[in-house]
């Protein structure tokens, strides 16, 4: 099925509603970050700057991939998909006036959020200090790509360099034998360092909420993924002396992919000991599993996982994807067919929880989002903003900054 026609939400009914965000982040870490917090309700006002040199300036991400109309190309797909709920405001913050003004509305805000690198916003005049003062209370989150306190504080940090950096490059490697590094097709650390930076924005906020004690946020990159990964990658090394290798065996095992079915791929997980047993019995292996001792419990099969998994792979061709499923969901065996990436809108699944959203953007032209995925029994989620255009919202956000002087807000 076609993803859904939307229109958006009249306001925001989020858990965060009422929540103002002043946003100096950009490409995908910040802005995901960002976003997850404006489809919960927040008030976020995307900060873009003019261009230093060639191009139009902006968030770099306006600019990746094709739009549909040429007119209109300051509307790249991945900025589409990581911007909505926002406002978005162009402002030179080295002319004073506009400097005064965006001070105003620092003064309104919750959170300064910025993925600029620190010395820059020092020379802005916009550290943490110079915030607390116009703010007191202000919740002051800075995503940089390594933490202040080490040797590489400053440097500049892109998701290819954090996955260089943090081992995600040496996991490949671990499982197919190959020695050459490789980057995994996915803006895993950026996209993980959002999700950090989400979390630990929240966190804040509930500790204003309980003290009304603002506080200073560092979300470094390399500490973040490398923690991210090492969660089961360590393995061996947690204990002092190592007990074993670093990586998780049963992770970096190459028959670890989709099994290939007669028509397709599946993926499929038995794990308990009942489970694989039932798996090798439909299957109709049961006599001869049950007298290989390689298999018989879970630490036995821990140690053989490679084998085990290749033995799979000689079973699963003689069914269908079907098939299978029919045998294996009665006995809740993990099982699930897989998909290629276009058959993601097709799902039946994600159709039936109407993840895809097809929506109208006035300029731009008809899109698909996806919405929040998190569901709120009582403060849903909810996208009432298509993504802003380059500048879209400055006036409107100069009128307001104006109004606050003219009250007298510092």
């Amino acid at each position: 099925m076609p993803p859904r026609p939307h229109d958006l939400a009249a306001e925001a009914t989020g858990p965060l509603k009422g929540v103002r965000i002043i946003d100096l982040t950009s490409v995908v870490l910040g802005a995901y970050a960002t976003q997850m917090l404006a489809d919960m309700g927040a008030d976020v006002i995307k900060v873009e700057f003019p261009a230093s040199g060639r191009g139009a300036g902006g968030d770099i991400m306006r600019w990746a991939g094709h739009t549909p109309n040429p007119d209109v190309r300051d509307m790249g797909p991945i900025f589409m998909t990581i911007n909505r709920n926002k406002r978005g405001v162009l402002f030179d913050l080295r002319e004073p006036e506009v400097m005064e003004k965006f001070k105003a509305l620092i003064a309104t805000a919750d959170v300064f959020a910025a993925s600029v690198r620190y010395d820059g916003l020092k020379r802005l005049g916009l550290s943490y200090e110079d915030v607390n003062a116009i703010r007191p209370d202000i919740v002051y989150v800075h995503a940089a790509g390594y933490g202040s306190d080490g040797p590489y504080a400053g440097e500049p940090a892109y998701d290819d360099l954090i996955q260089a950096a943090s081992g995600f490059a040496d996991l490949l490697g671990r499982t197919d034998g190959e020695p050459k590094p490789r980057i995994l097709p996915s803006l895993v650390a950026d996209k993980v360092s959002g999700l950090f930076m989400a979390q630990a924005t929240l966190a804040a906020l509930f500790h204003r909420q309980r003290t009304g004690e603002g506080q200073f946020v560092e979300v470094p990159m390399l500490e973040c993924v490398t923690s991210f990964n090492l969660a089961e990658h360590m393995y061996g090394h947690v204990y002092d002396p190592p007990t074993g290798q670093w990586s998780y065996p049963r992770v970096t095992n190459p028959f670890r992919v989709p099994y290939e079915t007669k028509d397709g791929h599946i993926g499929l997980l038995p794990y308990t000991d009942k489970q694989w047993d039932q798996f090798f019995e439909v299957a109709g292996w049961g006599e001869r599993i049950a007298a290989d001792e390689r298999f018989s419990d879970y630490m036995t099969r821990g140690k053989h996982i490679r084998e085990l998994y290749a033995l799979v792979h000689t079973i699963t061709p003689e069914k269908t994807t079907e098939e299978w499923l029919g045998l294996l969901k009665p006995l809740s065996i993990p099982a699930v067919k897989m998909n290629r990436l276009d058959d993601l809108i097709e799902d039946p699944h994600l159709d039936a929880v109407g993840l895809f959203e097809a929506y109208q953007h006035p300029e731009a032209g008809p899109y698909v989002s996806m919405r929040p995925p998190v569901k709120f029994s009582a403060t849903p989620s909810n996208i009432r903003r298509h993504p802003p255009r380059l500048g879209e919202h400055t006036e409107e956000l100069l009128a307001e900054a104006e109004a606050l002087l003219a009250r007298g807000v510092e």
